[in-house]
């Protein structure tokens, strides 16, 4: 079947009807859109086009409005922000019939999703499920993607990623994977199999990042100063970011972005600022203890998906074995949480129980022994795709530990005692990273 299409503003809309004809759109005032044919019709096919809903006018009247007034929303939206606009009904440069679905299921797999929503053209309605990001690096849409790859959503919805921009390239790998995605500029590519689709690009990016970065002490920025507790000089910028990818373990076993060269050299130069390093020559660690007061400061836990706790047969030893036979099975890594790690770095008597952070919990859950129960467990599964958290993990005997920084950042954030257990930890990173430097 050759789909009809009707390209606009740098796009096209798609229907299930058989017959293709062109056209170009002139806007002659706000109010109004000519739909001018790239030649003469015939009969038949104006016959055809007086079938099309009004709603395709509607439709490329609201665009074109919209793309006027977005000109002037240069500010940065947060997820909060994004997905209320979703809610509301007010998402500008979407489908102006794409609304919020209150009918949430009552499943793990839709808590899953940011949001709910359903769109309509044409009578043809269809649901989807969203996953938002905030951010339009390249980072961001590559997780967006992972996730929804391995993210089945809820029966009878399409997966849908929704962001503040997507550039050319990234409409099209979306289209190829059969993804759909709206952004806030105007691009979007919306498919629904056997009844429509609509792909649009061309719109400017309204939310760009200035050139710097508001905290390098937190989230994936902090991977910057971090690398300096683990060798404390570095020859070139180059060098620094090398390392910090080599030990990123998420991107060898998780298909995660690298961190790319400019957002390292950015947070370089406010620690530089910061007189955290130097520069003169080598970029060289001057104060391992401010960096780690600032590391622990700014500290923000990771954020989690999903928290399982099970109560497994096997003891600690036995159960290690298993999570490390298993998550290799299924290609997924697993590093312990700092709070688990303590014993490696700091003499701390081991609890009952010990948590794994893992990106991805459904297949892992499904090979794991044991029930899940909040009475006595031994086994806690966290799910968190928090690359901070995997950063620098040290390995024994094939199993994954938190690096002493994580450790230390996660005693520093809980109660006197662990506090007091973290002074251990630090005197070791900071011993460590003095020995390393000699």
């Amino acid at each position: 079947m050759v789909p009809y299409t009707v390209p606009f503003v740098n796009g096209y809309l798609k229907t299930p009807f058989t017959y293709r004809q062109e056209f170009e759109v002139d806007v002659a005032v706000m109010s109004s859109v000519i739909l001018t044919p790239s030649r003469p019709l015939s009969n038949s096919t104006t016959d055809l086009l007086n079938k099309i809903d009004i709603g395709l006018t509607n439709f490329l009247i609201y665009e074109i409005f919209l793309i006027r007034k977005m000109d002037l929303n240069k500010k940065l939206p947060t997820e909060k922000d994004m997905l209320n606009q979703l809610k509301s009904g007010n998402v500008e440069l979407l489908l102006p019939a794409l609304r919020f679905s209150e009918k949430e299921l009552r499943n793990d797999e839709s808590r899953r999703f940011d949001a709910l929503v359903e769109a309509s053209w044409d009578g043809i309605k269809a649901k989807f499920a969203v996953e938002c990001k905030a951010l339009s690096t390249p980072k961001a849409f590559q997780d967006g993607l992972n996730f929804i790859k391995t993210s089945p959503p809820p029966k009878g919805y399409q997966p849908l990623l929704y962001v503040p921009f997507f550039n050319e390239r990234q409409l099209q790998e979306l289209e190829r994977e059969g993804i759909s995605g709206i952004d806030l500029s105007g691009n979007m590519v919306v498919i629904v199999p056997g009844k429509f689709s609509v792909f649009r690009s061309g719109g400017q990016n309204r939310f760009r990042f200035s050139d710097t970065i508001k905290n390098i002490y937190r989230k994936n920025s902090s991977m910057v100063g971090r690398v300096f507790l683990v060798h404390s000089s570095y020859n070139a910028v180059q060098d620094v970011w090398s390392e910090i990818n080599r030990r990123n373990i998420l991107i060898d076993s998780w298909d995660r972005v690298p961190t790319n060269l400019s957002t390292v050299s950015k947070a370089l130069k406010t620690l530089a600022e910061d007189l955290v390093i130097e520069r003169s020559g080598a970029i060289r660690l001057l104060q391992p203890d401010k960096l780690l007061d600032k590391l622990s400061e700014n500290y923000i836990p990771p954020k989690i998906k999903q928290r399982v706790q099970l109560k497994i047969t096997e003891n600690t030893g036995m159960l290690q074995k298993l999570l490390q036979k298993e998550a290799k099975k299924v290609g997924v890594p697993l590093v312990a949480t700092g709070i688990s790690s303590v014993m490696r770095y700091a003499v701390m008597q081991q609890g009952d129980m010990i948590s794994i952070y893992c990106p991805r919990l459904e297949t892992l859950l499904e090979r794991i022994p044991g029930s899940q129960t909040d009475r006595f467990p031994n086994l806690e599964l966290i799910e968190t795709e928090d690359a901070t958290v995997y950063f620098d993990a040290r390995q024994n005997e094939g199993f994954w530990w938190a690096s002493p920084v994580q450790v230390y950042l996660e005693l520093m954030a809980g109660d006197k005692r662990d506090r007091e257990i973290a002074v251990q930890v630090r005197l070791n990173i900071i011993n460590a990273v003095q020995k390393v430097g000699q």
